[in-house]
């Protein structure tokens, strides 16, 4: 059934793509102009509707991305392709609801949402070609990939913490949010149509990991930026290890060195925590 799915998708994007001329970066600034416009329309909205266009950019990002890529990819790359630009997409979106009303904030993070997006753009077709062939600017698109990652990450769980929902819904939207960032910077590693068991199983563990500290730190006073901080610090040290681990490069000298941040910052929170009250 997956299969049919698979080649009428594949079917629909070649009859698209007689009437596309365009070359590969071209098509990279036609999406990043379309999809800065898209996120300057949101903020012009109030009230519910814009968490409903937020819905709608976000499917675009990852229409538009599918499009891009639709000869490169196949299986769960559908997944692990498409993710990223998705939840970078989403997490810009909803963190622009907290920053001030005006075109001085506006326009500034909207430019700097169409550089991330070209670039992440740029990396995951990067991954595409990496997934046949050995390529130069391969640890180049890790480290931009990973950047983009924790970039993504911090906005959506600074947005979910804004928001003050309930101990067990912070924990269950962050876990989800963790679960599929964290798959895409562990498969990028590997870059295989099909994911490895290692994988799948180092995804879990790591969401469910961040899923118990994001519970143990919701019962505590601490402000959601320092919260945000610390739980994207766990996410950059455990998955930066587990990247480490694939490619067989995990040294004593690495495991201290993400240690070592993730307990500064954990200290830190723990230090600039209000006691008294929630901050």
């Amino acid at each position: 059934m997956s299969t049919k799915i698979n080649d009428a998708v594949k079917m629909w994007f070649i009859r698209w793509e007689r009437h596309l001329s365009l070359t590969k970066r071209q098509q990279f600034v036609l999406v990043t102009v379309l999809l800065s416009a898209g996120l300057l329309f949101t903020q012009l909205m109030t009230g519910a509707s814009r968490y409903f266009l937020v819905g709608l950019l976000s499917v675009a990002a990852c229409g538009l991305s599918a499009v891009v890529f639709r000869n490169e990819i196949g299986g769960l790359e559908w997944l692990t392709i498409l993710s990223l630009p998705t939840l970078f997409t989403t997490a810009v979106a909803l963190f622009y609801f907290l920053l001030p009303v005006r075109w001085l904030t506006r326009v500034p993070v909207a430019l700097l949402y169409g550089i991330g997006i070209y670039a992440l753009l740029l990396t995951e077709n990067i991954y595409t070609v990496a997934a046949d062939r050995t390529i130069a600017l391969l640890r180049a698109a890790h480290s931009v990939g990973f950047l983009l990652t924790l970039f993504t990450y911090f906005l959506l769980v600074q947005t979910i913490l804004a928001f003050r929902f309930m101990a067990p819904v912070q924990m269950l939207l962050i876990g989800i949010v963790s679960f599929f960032l964290v798959l895409q910077s562990v498969w990028s590693m590997e870059l295989t149509e099909v994911l490895s068991r290692r994988v799948w199983h180092i995804s879990i563990a790591i969401a469910v990991f961040l899923m118990q500290l994001v519970w143990i730190f919701s019962f505590l006073p601490t402000k959601t930026t320092l919260l945000a901080l610390l739980f994207t610090t766990a996410f950059y040290s455990t998955v930066g290890m587990a990247q480490q681990y694939l490619i067989e490069k995990l040294y004593k000298k690495t495991v201290i060195e993400f240690f070592v941040v993730a307990a500064i910052v954990f200290i830190i929170t723990l230090i600039a925590t209000s006691w008294r009250g929630q901050g």
